[in-house]
């Protein structure tokens, strides 16, 4: 519960540590930084994708420190069974031959969860991982065991290279909360990279803040206030993605084969909260909405063959939708 605007100060004083100890890491990825952070913090998943070599493990692996929470890394493969995530049943032998049965917890069990190229497992493997995250929960024959909580999985993919990959379908992509692209260093960035990974001094990151310090954000993050206008204003965008709408602006109608569904809106307005919460403010602003659209439903449009064909990028269209609806403000 939000009590005062210092214990709102202290909340951002905190998010804003985390974000300088990340730095002193990771070099560049601002935005992918700061859209971590939103997911992290309203409580979702977030899929994160870039080429390799852009510190994507790193970055969850700094978090983890910086929050002290618990890091764990699944590699995903074609030959991943669901059971090496989620973990299995041990039979134990006691003294006189009698057996028991013991669940041995698999890499699931962790706070900040690193699914690394989630698209190279099986479909059924994927599954037993995106059922965890929208139940937080593991079950093993009969027994239900609950995941610790806070509970936050960032899933990679290569866009580059699809040979012997299994994309996830539209409706398990719908599960993330964002999706959040890691761009290529800057010229400069790159000279900074190799300062950093050339040196002999080694740079760890301190911690800040805990999983208390989550829950708090959490549940005060709900209680940011989100006018009506701005509910109507998301309402609008979100409905702009639909080719079928009538007024759809005319990219939309060209480029877009299914538009975003009602968890696109549930997940623009929850990282828009946090947004303002982590700016010390008590009210979700357009602002907010507009910055949030983007890696909120970039995973949530399904595209026609005209748009690849073309390179036309879901962004691209997100901006166009936003630029129609301020024009007629």
């Amino acid at each position: 519960m939000i009590e005062s605007k210092e214990q709102i100060k202290r909340w951002a004083g905190i998010v804003a540590g985390v974000r300088e100890q990340i730095g002193q890491m990771i070099v560049g990825q601002q935005e992918a930084v700061e859209q971590m952070l939103w997911c992290l913090l309203a409580g979702g998943h977030a899929l994160l994708e870039g080429i390799p070599g852009l510190g994507k493990t790193m970055l969850v692996r700094t978090a983890a420190d910086t929050l002290d929470l618990a890091f764990s890394r699944i590699q995903f493969t074609p030959d991943l069974m669901p059971s090496d995530i989620t973990g299995t049943n041990v039979m134990q032998f006691g003294t006189r031959g009698e057996t028991t049965y013991q669940f041995q917890p698999g890499p699931i069990f962790g706070n900040l969860i690193l699914a690394d190229e989630i698209n190279r497992a099986t479909p059924k493997t994927q599954s037993a991982l995106l059922e965890a995250m929208q139940e937080a929960t593991v079950t093993v024959g009969q027994t239900t065991h609950r995941l610790p909580q806070p509970f936050f999985v960032l899933a990679t993919q290569n866009p580059i290279e699809n040979e012997g990959t299994y994309p996830l379908p539209e409706a398990q992509l719908d599960r993330f909360l964002l999706k959040i692209r890691a761009l290529y260093p800057t010229k400069d960035e790159l000279k900074e990279i190799v300062r950093r990974t050339t040196a002999p001094r080694t740079i760890r990151a301190q911690t800040t803040a805990g999983a208390r310090e989550i829950a708090e954000i959490r549940e005060a993050a709900k209680e940011v206030l989100l006018a009506e206008d701005v509910l109507d204003y998301a309402v609008r965008l979100l409905m702009a993605t639909h080719p079928e709408e009538p007024g759809a602006p005319e990219p939309v109608s060209r480029y877009v084969r299914y538009g975003a569904g009602p968890r696109g809106i549930q997940a623009i307005v929850a990282v828009s909260k946090v947004r303002a919460l982590m700016q010390g403010r008590l009210h979700v602003s357009l602002s907010d909405i507009r910055e949030t659209a983007a890696p909120a439903l970039r995973h949530r449009l399904l595209l026609t063959y005209d748009a690849l064909a073309e390179g036309i990028l879901p962004d691209a269209i997100v901006a166009d939708i936003i630029a129609g609806l301020d024009s007629n403000r």
